[in-house]
């Protein structure tokens, strides 16, 4: 049925009620106004800046595939009203539907070749997972003396409105880094509300990470970590217009290659996802956009919350794995070194973790459960551990890949040179591979140095890392979730205890 849709929509037959923009619409929609710096110089808009405008085309490019049935199913479902919608906003209420929407995180992993941790389909997730547990925000109230929103309604006509409006938003959790050994420090760069008024609150600090908030239409946010207890005014989930008077969007450097020849760069040439340090300056945030609002005990439902964005991370991963196998057996294939023993066993290591990650995704799911609010969630122990066996082995598969390729990385040549009448020859002659001329083995390897060795690739690669949590804070995690009453009681029988 939605390959159906979207064929008709390729006809200009698509329904009038269908939830879906185009790629120009995406864009349109991000020329207001907001505030935004690159280079330490203020930009008018975000397609002023090639890296952001590169990022920016790629994700037009996911709203059009939309219409196209060859990615319909991936991209799109049919919601409770009988309409096409993005599949970014699909709640999932069976493990079938977990499946389903699966298919959009693969998607858009292939789509930016696992290189935007955070593309646009991330953030639905966590109002997916605050929608998971409907029942326990409708039970919390206000603890902010003036403003009372219903954090369960607004939930529901949250998650109602991105997936009715097609809407792309970044996500930001943390806060800036400063001085770890102090308090106050930590503190001081909450978010805080600072006044309350009619039809919503006043909210200031920073927020940081803000990956593709520049090329979003809204931030959502919360304060999470780095004090012992968070004070009344900083314990708010909340989200706000990217343009929103007093946010200022502030751009870490661009590593990637916008405008490049697709041959000398495949990849870092589509451009990155931007991360921004996020400033709110006496920001308003209606009434109507806020889930949380000065209850501590609602902090506490971070990992519950976020477990469908963890999904999303680690499926991401898996695919990026699958990416490096491809790329891996595709080197051996161009450099004839398949029938070396040595030379197997370092691509089965590469096999091995992205089978490993598949693993843990395909048992998350197979022991997905039910929320309270009747959303089917992944396996949080799974999830847990499939992310720390993933940043655990990343710098070594990276290295395999690398030592894979020999000098094919360090010994690089352009389109340009190919070209060049008096040196391309050379090139021709020399460079050749098994079964394939020297300008395909060479589109190899800037492929993988873009995955692997590029400055696009090094801030991925730390990405990964600080994304997923360092190793010891993930151990204390599966600490807490994975229930072990089971395994108690099976020894104390074989044992004999009482």
């Amino acid at each position: 049925m939605n390959a159906q849709t979207a064929k008709q929509a390729l006809q200009g037959e698509l329904p009038a009620g269908h939830k879906l923009k185009t790629g120009e619409e995406f864009k349109a929609s991000l020329d207001d106004g907001r505030a935004l710096w690159v280079g330490g110089k203020r930009i008018a808009k975000v397609f002023d800046d090639p890296a952001l405008s590169a990022g920016v085309d790629l994700i037009a490019s996911m709203f059009d595939d939309q219409f196209k049935p060859e990615f319909a199913e991936a991209t799109t479902y049919v919601d409770e009203s009988g309409t096409v919608a993005s599949r970014s906003w699909q709640v999932p209420r069976t493990k079938e539907d977990l499946a389903d929407r699966r298919k959009m995180i693969e998607y858009t992993s292939l789509k930016t070749a696992g290189t935007f941790g955070r593309p646009p389909d991330l953030a639905p997730a966590i109002a997916v997972g605050l929608l998971a547990y409907l029942p326990t925000f409708k039970a919390k109230k206000s603890l902010i003396e003036g403003c009372s929103p219903d954090f369960a309604e607004n939930i529901e006509a949250y998650v109602a409105y991105g997936r009715d409006n097609n809407l792309t938003a970044s996500e930001s959790l943390t806060g800036p880094q400063n001085d770890r050994s102090s308090p106050k420090g930590a503190e001081a760069s909450l978010l805080k509300v600072k006044s309350v008024e009619k039809g919503g609150i006043r909210v200031s600090g920073a927020k940081t990470v803000g990956s593709i908030s520049a090329q979003a239409n809204e931030i959502f946010f919360t304060n999470l970590g780095g004090i012992r207890e968070t004070p009344a005014e900083a314990c708010i989930w909340a989200s706000v217009p990217i343009n929103a008077e007093g946010i200022k969007l502030i751009s870490r450097e661009m590593v990637s290659h916008p405008g490049a020849d697709p041959f000398d760069h495949p990849v870092a040439r589509l451009g990155e996802e931007a991360d921004q340090l996020i400033i709110f300056d006496n920001v308003f945030v209606p009434t109507d956009r806020i889930f949380n609002l000065g209850d501590p005990t609602a902090m506490s439902y971070y990992g519950p919350v976020c477990v469908f964005a963890h999904w999303h991370v680690l499926t991401r991963l898996a695919v990026k794995a699958e990416l490096f196998v491809g790329a891996g057996q595709l080197v051996l294939d161009v450099l004839g070194t398949s029938n070396i023993p040595a030379v197997q066993g370092m691509l089965g290591e590469i096999i091995q973790y992205a089978q490993t990650l598949r693993a843990f995704v395909t048992a998350a799911e197979a022991m997905a459960k039910p929320t309270e609010g009747d959303v089917m969630a992944p396996d949080a122990g799974m999830l847990t551990a499939g992310r720390l066996y993933s940043i655990e082995h990343y710098p070594r598969i990276i290295h395999i890949l690398q030592e894979l390729c020999g000098q094919g990385l360090v010994m690089r040549f352009g389109k340009a040179a190919f070209d060049n009448p008096e040196i391309g020859h050379h090139l021709h002659d020399l460079l050749p591979g098994k079964g394939v001329s020297a300008e395909v083995k060479e589109l190899l390897m800037n492929f993988i140095w873009d995955m692997t060795s590029s400055s696009l690739a090094g801030r991925v690669a730390l990405f990964e890392n600080v994304n997923a949590s360092p190793a010891p804070r993930l151990r204390e995690r599966l600490y807490n979730e994975v229930k072990r009453e089971r395994f108690i009681e099976q020894v104390k029988t074989l044992a004999g205890m009482p």
